[in-house]
C-alpha cells in the first residue's frame, strides 16, 4: 500500500506543477485541472495493474490506450478559435495529454521516468514561451474607422506588410476596415495601441 500511496502522492505532485505554470500563464486549465488529470490516470493506471490481481487475466495497456484516447476530449475543449482565426488552448491541450501520460507512468512505478518528462515539459513551457516573448510575432484583429476612405486606404499602406488579411464596410458614411495585423510579440499592447492611433485620420475603434 505504501508504493501505490507513494506513485499517487508523485502523481497529484507533479500534475500540480505543471498545472502551476499553466496558471500563472492565464490559461483556462490549471493547478486543479492538471493534478486532477495526473492523479486520476495514475490510478487508473493502478487499478489495472493491480485492481485485478484476482482475476486469471487482466490487461494493463488496455486501460492506458483507453486513457489515452480519453484525454482527447478534455483537451478538444480547450482549444478556441477566435473570430480573427487565431486558435488557441492548442499548448494547454497537449499539456493535459502528456500530464495524463505522466500520471499513467507515476502509476506504473516509472516514478523517476515521469519526473523527467515533468521537468522536460516544465523547461518546453517557460524556456520556449520566453523565447516567442523575444522573436517573432502574434496576431491581432483591429478595427480602424474614418469619414474618409482615402485615410483608411493610407493607414493600411502606412502599416505595409503587418497587414494579413484586411475587410472595407461602410455604414452611416463612416469607412470600416477590420484587419488581420502581425505585431512583434515583444511590443506590449498599450504601445501598439498608441502606434495604432497616432495613425493619420484613421481612429481605433477596436484591438483584439
Amino acid at each position: 500500500m505504501g508504493q501505490l500511496t507513494i506513485r499517487l502522492l508523485a502523481a497529484a505532485i507533479l500534475g500540480a506543477a505543471i498545472g502551476y505554470e499553466r496558471e500563472f500563464r492565464g490559461k483556462g486549465a490549471g493547478v486543479r485541472t492538471h493534478m486532477l488529470v495526473c492523479v486520476g490516470a495514475c490510478l487508473f493506471m493502478l487499478i489495472s495493474k493491480y485492481g485485478f490481481g484476482d482475476s486469471a487475466r487482466f490487461d494493463a495497456a488496455r486501460v492506458a490506450a483507453g486513457v489515452v484516447s480519453g484525454i482527447g476530449f478534455l483537451g478538444g475543449g480547450l482549444i478556441i478559435k477566435t473570430k480573427s482565426n487565431v486558435i488557441t488552448g492548442l499548448t494547454t491541450a497537449a499539456g493535459l495529454w502528456v500530464t495524463a501520460a505522466i500520471g499513467l507512468g507515476a502509476g506504473s512505478g516509472l516514478v523517476g521516468m515521469a519526473v523527467i518528462a515533468t521537468v522536460l515539459m516544465l523547461l518546453c513551457l517557460e524556456i520556449l514561451s520566453l523565447v516567442h516573448m523575444k522573436v517573432g510575432n502574434r496576431v491581432v484583429n483591429i478595427v480602424l474607422a474614418s469619414e474618409d476612405n482615402k485615410a483608411i486606404t493610407n493607414a493600411i499602406q502606412t502599416l505595409g506588410g503587418q497587414v494579413d488579411k484586411f475587410f472595407l464596410s461602410k455604414k452611416d458614411n463612416k469607412y470600416q476596415a477590420e484587419i488581420l495585423l502581425h505585431v512583434p510579440k515583444k511590443e506590449k499592447t498599450i504601445d501598439t495601441v498608441t502606434r495604432l492611433s497616432s495613425l493619420e485620420g484613421v481612429i481605433l475603434e477596436n484591438l483584439e
